[in-house]
């Protein structure tokens, strides 16, 4: 079940909270991504952000880093479904900082504000899946779930929900995704082709049997 927006209120914890929050939190950890807390009250962690995206994405090669003008060196290619990535944050970090730093680890050229950062959690039986706003802060929301994935997860996907907005892409983005269209059609009459030459084969071997005297 879809959310449209996250609706619960947030509790402001105090440090000492924090800090019983996350000794909690460490002691349930299975995967060794534990929480640090700060002398500052800042406290550090790690999420997970499954990638659901339905349109192609853009990488960069690492020569192309910086660049302000379209590089050739620029690909655009569907990432596989359900690919995991780890993050290391912090408390102070946004949701808006969360997906920037996300697209930026793994040299994503699109813009951000494509993209918007969900989280999914089980109530009452049921999966809840909704859009997290700008201002909320990820590792909180983490550390009050606690680590179990089951509990709380983040999801990566298309900030658009309904019709693609082409003109928030870029000419070479758009360029690339003509080129994966035809390829995607060329494989297709490809695989047409052969599923036909062998119905027709399997005619002509019928024929002949029929045809074939005494």
């Amino acid at each position: 079940k879809d959310v449209e927006k996250e609706r619960e209120p947030h509790v402001y914890l105090s440090k000492e909270e924090v800090k019983e929050k996350i000794q909690s939190y460490n002691s349930s950890v299975t995967d060794k991504l534990k929480m640090t807390l700060n002398a500052n009250g800042i406290y550090t962690g790690f999420i997970k952000v499954q990638m659901e995206l339905c349109r192609p994405i853009t990488v960069q090669s690492s020569q192309s880093q910086g660049r302000c003008a379209p590089s050739s060196q620029e690909t655009a290619f569907y990432l596989p479904d359900g690919c995991v990535n780890t993050l290391h944050i912090s408390s102070t970090n946004t949701v808006r900082e969360v997906i920037e730093a996300l697209l930026k680890k793994f040299f994503v050229a699109d813009n951000p504000a494509k993209f918007a950062l969900y989280k999914r959690c089980h109530k009452e039986d049921q999966v809840y899946t909704c859009k997290l706003s700008d201002r909320e802060h990820p590792l909180y929301l983490r550390l009050v779930a606690g680590p179990k994935t089951e509990m709380l997860s983040f999801v990566l996907r298309e900030h658009e929900t309904g019709e693609v907005m082409w003109e928030a892409f870029s000419i070479p983005e758009l360029q690339n995704f003509l080129r994966i269209l035809d390829k995607e059609e060329n494989d297709q009459l490809q695989i047409l082709k052969n599923r036909y030459a062998a119905y027709r084969g399997k005619l002509e071997e019928a024929l002949r049997g029929v045809l074939k005297p005494g």
